[in-house]
């Protein structure tokens, strides 16, 4: 079967793997998992209740075809990491391309100006799934719409470090808002050269916000994960701060330490070897060294049996 979207992030040569699950951009596997299982249960030939039996036809091969290589994406970890990367650059290429966005639905439009964005994002997402495959127009109609919130949350995040992310440029809210605002700029400005001409005065320097504030703010939201052990959400947290700085010792830190807790000394290794070359006196880097030299020093010894550092360190010795 042919499946063509051509808004909201499939405009971009992009297959929204998040909209043709009903997901939001930062959901957590375990969810994505259950959502999966959800919408399978819904279109499988055995349990689909669509009434008409084009209808199944189409439910049963768009499941195989489009739904469950939406699913596969997520499934192992590498696919993930390709998949977010190309969605970083994705998110990019929005911002570089905003002049042209047209904004279509009424939820995208909503969320462009809304103030506590990122909660109207997952509310709007979570509204049009719940009835997303309920019928083969409603499929098409909530994943395309899906899609254009997601492209503004994108486009809304990344704007992030530049003041928050104004109206997305396309839609008509964002057509007043840009005559509006230029009519009081030209005005704005003829008052300002009169009162120059009598007074002038210097401009004030710019407020510049700290380069990697946004990823100390990343770093603290996981801290408060990892104070309560929940190293998944943690590892979330600090691999969108490496995004923004790939150099950042505390993160990669953070993150060998998340991986150590979570029995990935693999992993742990990698992170804690990054961190360090970038900062050899990083503490928590030095921390996950020192356990992982501890946890290699008795596994030599065989004082106890292999354990997850095995595969590392090259297990017991017989």
């Amino acid at each position: 079967m042919s499946f063509e979207m051509t808004k909201g992030l499939f405009k971009y040569d992009f297959t929204d793997q998040h909209a043709i699950l009903g997901i939001p951009l930062d959901a957590e596997f375990n969810d994505i998992r259950k959502r999966y299982m959800k919408i399978a249960r819904r279109l499988h030939s055995d349990t689909c209740s669509f009434e008409s039996q084009a209808d199944k036809d189409w439910a049963n091969q768009f499941l195989s075809k489009v739904v469950n290589p939406a699913y596969n994406k997520f499934s192992k970890e590498s696919d993930r990491k390709e998949y977010s990367l190309l969605l970083a650059a994705i998110g990019k290429r929005v911002v570089k391309e905003q002049a042209k966005m047209q904004i279509e639905s009424e939820a995208a439009k909503q969320l462009a100006t809304a103030q506590n964005w990122e909660e109207a994002y997952k509310t709007a997402v979570s509204k049009l799934a719940l009835k997303q495959y309920e019928s083969v127009k409603e499929t098409e109609d909530a994943i395309a719409q899906i899609s254009e919130l997601n492209m503004v949350y994108l486009l809304r995040k990344e704007r992030l470090g530049g003041g928050g992310g104004a109206v997305a440029p396309g839609s008509s809210s964002a057509k007043a808002t840009s005559t509006t605002s230029t009519e009081k700029t030209a005005a704005e400005k003829t008052a300002a050269e009169k009162t120059a001409t009598v007074n002038p005065t210097p401009p004030p320097p710019p407020k510049l916000e700290p380069p990697d504030s946004q990823t100390e703010a990343y770093c603290r939201r996981a801290q408060g994960f990892m104070d309560s052990k929940n190293y998944a959400k943690a590892s979330l947290e600090l691999r969108e701060a490496l995004k923004r700085a790939p150099k950042h010792s505390k993160a990669h830190a953070m993150l060998a330490m998340c991986y150590l807790e979570q029995n990935q000394a693999t992993m742990a290794k990698l992170e804690m070897n990054k961190a360090l070359a970038s900062n050899p006196e990083e503490p928590t880097a030095l921390e996950v060294k020192k356990k992982l030299e501890q946890a290699a020093a008795k596994s030599k010894k065989g004082d106890e049996k292999p354990g997850f550092f095995a595969s590392l360190f090259g297990g017991k010795k017989k």
